[in-house]
């Protein structure tokens, strides 16, 4: 890890959210140490060493390794690989299955930096994956180097760094095209000056991308095989989407200095109930089918939920969380179709939270709020 000065470090203490590296600089220098395995490259680490880092574990010296990625340690053994070779990698899945977060989390372990990203949208243009102009340099002294506003990616390709591609499927075809030539050839031609840059070894690109949200742009087949995709699938049990919650509500507690006990594990496994039942279809013993809402009800979602119930009952209760609490943001998660989707928790709510053990509470807070 690259040193900072004290101000700076007061800065990146100060930040709302903290990049991977910084926020995890202790797991990463105590794997640093330890690792005796090969590393490619300009790897920071082995890619034993990232899987660890990835899926969790106990060190040599002992230090404890949090996971960071629960799930089929198989895929993320995969993923690493892939970007050892000349294939990008392509994390695909629906919404919030933690593309974003394994992807940030590779390039930290790999590259120690994980900012270098380019975020598509319907209007990102080509110069976020080449290369943009300083105009008042660019009129003054024509194009030249010191005129040229390089890319994330360009600035990957010569510091042999992984650039990070979220919502990949959002861009406009015809830029996402321009990955092409920089995957296959390894190189990023600039026609203006007669040059090209290539990529020095230790770049790779971590594209993230779901076919669910509207506005989706099909990659073409050109590019496609140029990604390795990996997909990475909804938790299998709700004990591990539970599992998933409550670790992503305690850090996001803890960074945004809520002043609130810790989530009452009853209200997160409710919470993720619904979620799983309403997303699936039917109940979690099989016996009811369900309408499903309009949503993807992800395990992103359900983190945003408990954790809006923490500051609830931090700032406007006793700090123990309890369904009013998460009602409202169960509810917002829920309807996003002000019309169909109220019909569907409507009747939810009655067939199946009214006649549950113990849930009368939640069925009275959601009641209240609808």
């Amino acid at each position: 890890m690259s040193t900072t000065s004290p101000a700076a470090s007061a800065k990146v203490d100060q930040a709302l959210r903290q990049s991977a590296e910084n926020q995890f600089a202790a797991e990463l220098t105590a794997l640093a140490r330890t690792d005796t395995a090969p590393k490619p490259p300009r790897w920071r680490l082995s890619p034993a060493a990232v899987v660890t880092y990835l899926m969790g574990g106990t060190l040599s010296d002992g230090t404890v390794i949090t996971p960071k990625y629960v799930g089929n340690r198989r895929l993320m053994e995969i993923a690493v690989t892939t970007l050892l070779t000349d294939r990008a990698l392509l994390l695909l899945g629906v919404p919030g299955t933690a593309k974003s977060w394994v992807s940030e989390h590779l390039s930290a372990a790999i590259s120690g930096d994980s900012t270098l990203l380019v975020q598509g949208t319907a209007g990102t243009p080509e110069e976020a994956i080449r290369y943009g102009w300083n105009y008042a340099l660019l009129l003054a002294k024509g194009p030249t180097r010191e005129a040229m506003v390089p890319s994330p990616v360009m600035r990957g390709m010569t510091t042999g760094t992984i650039v990070r591609v979220e919502e990949l499927t959002r861009v406009p075809s015809d830029v996402q095209d321009t990955l092409i030539t920089i995957l296959s050839e390894k190189t990023l031609p600039i026609p203006e000056l007669n040059e090209e840059v290539r990529a020095v070894k230790g770049f790779n690109i971590i594209a993230t991308a779901n076919d669910r949200d509207k506005g989706v742009n099909e990659l073409s087949s050109a590019l496609k095989r140029r990604f390795n995709t990996v997909v990475l699938p909804v938790p299998e049990t709700a004990e591990e989407e539970i599992t998933i919650v409550q670790r992503r509500v305690v850090q996001l507690g803890r960074a945004l200095e809520l002043p609130s006990e810790a989530p009452v594990l009853e209200e997160i496994r409710r919470v993720v109930t619904v979620f799983r039942e309403l997303r699936e279809g039917k109940t979690s013993d099989g016996k009811s089918k369900l309408k499903q809402p309009s949503g993807s009800l992800s395990t992103a979602e359900a983190i945003s939920v408990v954790t809006s119930g923490i500051a609830l009952a931090a700032h406007f209760g006793d700090g123990t969380v309890k369904a009013a609490d998460v009602a409202s943001g169960m509810i917002g998660a829920i309807i996003k179709d002000p019309v169909q989707d109220r019909v569907v928790l409507q009747e939810y709510l009655e067939t199946v939270v009214k006649e549950r053990d113990g849930w009368k509470d939640l069925y009275r807070a959601c009641k209240n709020m609808i």
